[in-house]
């Protein structure tokens, strides 16, 4: 039940976090708070994943920071620590897969929901 609790409570701050940039004054048309938000995200879930990876984190500690803060945070900076990780592993073929397909699957998925919720309409 800690594990949950520790996923739970991080996610709730991560998740506030990324709220809060979103308020910050931007009249742009380029998405730059997501932007930062994902590449704040990557640099936070690497330095965590650093300090898991030295055992200079506990085990409950990378759940709040990695599964949960950075997992409300952003899902893209898990994303960016799997396929870096691939490629740190010499599985180029399949991490260069894992990219294209993460990319291009998602985007095709949010085109299937926006014309799925079309067709829910009442």
């Amino acid at each position: 039940m800690g594990s949950f609790l520790a996923v739970g409570l991080g996610g709730g701050v991560g998740a506030m976090g990324r709220y809060a940039l979103s308020l910050l004054p931007y009249q742009g048309t380029f998405p730059l708070l997501t932007f930062v938000t994902n590449l704040l995200g990557a640099v936070l879930i690497g330095f965590i994943a650093g300090l898991a990876g030295q055992e200079r984190l506990g085990g409950g500690w990378t759940l709040f920071w990695k599964t949960g803060v950075c997992g409300g945070f952003t899902t893209f900076s898990t994303f960016s620590l799997e396929s870096l990780t691939l490629l740190e592993k010499g599985r180029y073929a399949l991490g260069g897969l894992y990219m294209v397909l993460s990319v291009a699957l998602c985007l095709a998925g949010i085109l299937a929901g926006r014309r799925l919720s079309m067709m829910a309409k009442g």
